[in-house]
């Protein structure tokens, strides 16, 4: 059987890829994946085959995929983050039917949803949702849907596409929503570019995450009805019970 790698390099910096998705990418003869996480690992696979395609191709690049490992090419497809989460797995797999010699082996790779919240701290200790913002593939009313469940359920919410050019105010939209359940002074906290040149992190309150611009390459992290700020971290208590007590010492 032929192998086609379904790889998450994770958020961005090449220390940041598990070992495993690395040495699969060492190993195979050809790398396609979107533009922007080309040029992450291009330095590091000078002698791979690259090849690219921008955004809103993503059935082109699947089908160049399978065809360059059908033809007896060890290829890999890359995500950014997880190819699991967001990620080309499952369009990959909806595609390999027409291609019953190929086999798919994914790789994991680390999310922004982890890697974000380790630079904010400990923001995802308990039960936690993620939504995507685009509505691309999912409609708006539905999305709407969700995010209402996930509020009045208390998770701690990530969200990830929370803007675009074309997308500008569905953060907006997306707070006002949760201020139907969450109090305006819930810690929430945003990560920039992670692993990638210009990174940030700031911690603020819902009230004022309705008005963060923010951007494609942002993820954003509301916290439940127990997640605090500490030294300038968020924290969301599990509910052990040193937890309990530092709380009521406070």
């Amino acid at each position: 059987m032929k192998t086609l790698y379904i790889v998450g390099i994770g958020p961005g910096a090449v220390e940041d890829m598990t070992m495993k998705a690395f040495r699969t990418l060492e190993c195979c003869d050809v790398i396609i994946g979107y533009t922007v996480y080309i040029e992450l690992i291009r330095s590091c696979f000078p002698d791979k085959e690259l090849i690219a395609t921008p955004m809103r191709q993503e059935e082109k690049r699947c089908l160049m995929a399978l065809e360059a490992a059908e033809s007896g090419k060890t290829t890999a497809m890359i995500s950014s983050g997880d190819a699991g989460v967001y990620g080309m797995a499952g369009l990959l797999y909806n595609l390999s039917a027409g291609f019953p010699k190929v086999t798919l082996r994914v790789i994991p790779g680390v999310t922004s949803a982890l890697s974000g919240a380790a630079l904010l701290g400990a923001p995802l200790m308990h039960d936690f949702s993620l939504i995507s913002l685009s509505d691309l593939m999912t409609p708006w009313e539905l999305i709407e849907k969700r995010l209402c469940a996930c509020a009045e359920a208390d998770f701690v919410i990530c969200l990830y596409n929370p803007a675009s050019k074309k997308r500008n105010d569905y953060l907006s939209r997306a707070c006002r929503i949760l201020l139907n359940y969450r109090s305006g002074s819930t810690v929430c906290g945003i990560v920039r570019n992670i692993s990638r040149e210009g990174e940030e992190k700031q911690i603020m309150t819902l009230s004022e995450l309705e008005h963060y611009p923010a951007d494609m390459f942002t993820t954003i992290f509301i916290g439940n009805s127990k997640t605090r700020s500490q030294n300038g971290f968020m924290v969301t208590p599990r509910g052990y019970s040193s937890e309990k007590e530092n709380s009521m010492e406070r």
